[in-house]
């Protein structure tokens, strides 16, 4: 660590004590260690956003994640709360793939094929504010990583075929765990008539799946797998649902972040792991348990570039200005967008 490191950091400690019982600091899994350090609250999106809501009364948030996260902490704090991004760059460009607009005029194409087929809306939680709204006013629900399969199985409970979003692989996953047939999942590709489909190919599926995905899982491989199962045949392999539907099946488990962690943590030492996840989590991973063979499945980093834009510069930057008395980068969701994004969490929660 240089100097001019340890400065910075040493000035955003004594910041964070000077703000002691005002602010609450969330960091994302995927945050770089530098940013990670000074976390009062670890986790993954949505948990981060639960748990700031019931962390008690502080009047400022500062979510070091990306837009979509800090909307969703927005919508459940308490109305005397600021929510701050500290980077209005760190965006999610899945997220970016569906807007209200695209997916509105996708619902209306299909509804006009199936007629009277119930169809129920399922947005992933990586997803904007006004699309969580969307499916909110339309009866559906959010889901997160940990819980799609559960949402998924209500969904069609509900209704004869579900509309996912914005990620293919989430859906196509958790679709392929219950049972559904392959097809009965047709891909909804995003400016083509009918979503590239026929009426009869919409007609007969039951999930409807958008093409949105992460960048940061679709690096991970089936060929990497096979290359470490070679090179190390007692290896455990686990990934992301993120990830295409090959290489979760090649895998020996999958899951959400927090469930990559626990698996790991409850291994026995001298276990080796490959992971298919965002490096950051993967090296925390490492440093945590040294008594363990851990590395990333990819033999090149795989970063959340977005998350990076995230970084001890700018939250200093934010801590100075609160201190100030001045908020910044405030991320605000209106109140319209905000109660119905409410409803699909809600339904979410109750699920």
């Amino acid at each position: 660590m240089t100097r001019q490191q340890e400065n910075l950091f040493e000035q955003i400690t004594a910041r964070k004590k000077e703000l002691a019982g005002k602010v609450l600091i969330l960091c994302h899994h995927y945050q770089h260690e530098d940013v990670f350090q000074f976390a009062d609250l670890t986790g993954d999106s949505l948990k981060l956003a639960r748990e700031a809501a019931e962390a008690g009364e502080y009047p400022y948030i500062i979510f070091c994640g990306v837009h979509f996260m800090a909307e969703s902490a927005d919508i459940l704090k308490a109305d005397d709360q600021a929510v701050i991004l500290p980077d209005l760059n760190a965006g999610c460009p899945m997220a970016d793939m569906a807007t209200v607009d695209q997916v509105a005029a996708a619902w209306q194409e299909l509804a006009d094929v199936c007629g009277a087929q119930r169809v129920v809306p399922v947005t992933y939680v990586n997803s904007s504010a006004r699309i969580k709204a969307f499916v909110g006013n339309l009866g559906g629900s959010v889901c997160t990583s940990s819980n799609a399969e559960r949402v998924l199985a209500w969904a069609l409970a509900r209704g004869e075929k579900v509309f996912f979003f914005p990620d293919e692989h989430l859906g196509r996953n958790s679709s392929k765990a219950l049972g559904i047939a392959d097809d009965e999942i047709v891909v909804w590709r995003r400016g083509e008539k009918l979503g590239g489909n026929s009426a009869a190919q919409l007609a007969g599926a039951k999930t409807i799946l958008w093409n949105g995905y992460c960048h940061v899982h679709q690096e991970f491989l089936v060929r990497q797998i096979r290359e470490w199962r070679k090179k190390a045949p007692d290896v455990r392999i686990i990934v992301h649902p993120e990830s295409p539907w090959e290489v979760v099946r090649a895998a020996d488990f999958y899951g959400s972040t927090e469930r990559i962690i626990d698996a790991v943590r409850q291994s026995p030492p001298g276990s080796t792991w490959a992971i298919g996840t965002e490096v950051n989590l993967v090296n925390r991973l490492k440093k945590q348990h040294g008594d363990k063979h851990i590395d990333l499945l990819a033999p090149t980093p795989c970063t959340c570039a977005t998350m990076s834009c995230i970084t001890p510069v700018n939250l200093l930057w934010v801590l100075d200005n609160l201190a100030q008395g001045k908020v910044v980068n405030q991320i605000r969701v209106d109140a319209e967008t905000a109660a119905g994004a409410k409803l699909a969490l809600d339904r979410m929660l109750e699920i």
